[in-house]
């Protein structure tokens, strides 16, 4: 998906969302230019997604938000009109964590993610927890062994591996050993996140700090695409 007219601010969050050390929603809140977030609990579809909308509902009161659950829980939720319209309409977006292959079959080609890259191209703030950010990326690192496979794209050529200070970074090695050649690998810990605004720069900000890797190298924040 081209970026070109990207207004958003997009933020990819290492996991741990809605907890203490995640302050910087209070940023993304303001910056989305109101009080509402619709979260999508899709990729905790079989993991009590009632729950993580009411800990999102909860963090957000705390900040002087406002959340609210799109369950989206089914391909054919996702394909519904009145859940993309939800979506298209709303200034903050925040997918949680859960499974970033259930979070991608179930939106791939789906009216809700259409909604999803409008909202954020005419300006609204898109956020995605472990599995969400995983699956914004093109390509995706396959949490089931460490290859690369294909994303929902919303940014491209870069791809993102979330609970870096916890157990998925044991696995790092691996997934540096198979990351396409060129494509920069954004390393996030937990309770941190990666934000890229609205003119393509990106930044680390939160508890944690963002590690980049570039063809098995350690490189920097300029290496990931604009």
């Amino acid at each position: 998906m081209s970026t070109e007219t990207v207004a958003g601010v997009l933020a990819l969050v290492g996991g741990a969302e809605w907890q203490a050390g995640c302050e910087f929603d209070a940023e993304l809140l303001k910056r989305s230019g109101g009080t509402d977030v619709v979260v999508l609990p899709t990729a905790a579809a079989y993991e009590h997604p009632e729950r993580a909308v009411a800990t999102a509902q909860a963090w957000f009161a705390a900040l002087g938000g406002a959340a609210t659950g799109l369950m989206v829980l089914s391909h054919a939720d996702a394909c519904r009109e009145e859940n993309a319209d939800v979506v298209r309409r709303a200034g903050f977006v925040y997918l949680s964590g859960g499974s970033p292959l259930h979070l991608r079959s179930l939106l791939k080609g789906s009216a809700v993610l259409e909604a999803l890259g409008e909202a954020w191209r005419r300006g609204a703030v898109v956020a995605g927890s472990s599995a969400g950010a995983m699956v914004l990326c093109d390509p995706m690192v396959d949490p089931r062994g460490g290859a690369f496979t294909v994303g929902l794209g919303l940014v491209e050529q870069m791809a993102v591996v979330p609970h870096h200070d916890s157990g998925a970074g044991r696995h790092l090695w691996r997934i540096l050993e198979l990351a396409p050649g060129g494509v920069p690998v954004a390393a996030i810990p937990e309770r941190t996140a990666l934000l890229r605004e609205p003119d393509g720069t990106w930044r680390s900000t939160g508890q944690g700090e963002v590690t980049v890797y570039l063809d098995g190298r350690q490189g920097s924040l300029a290496d990931l695409p604009v």
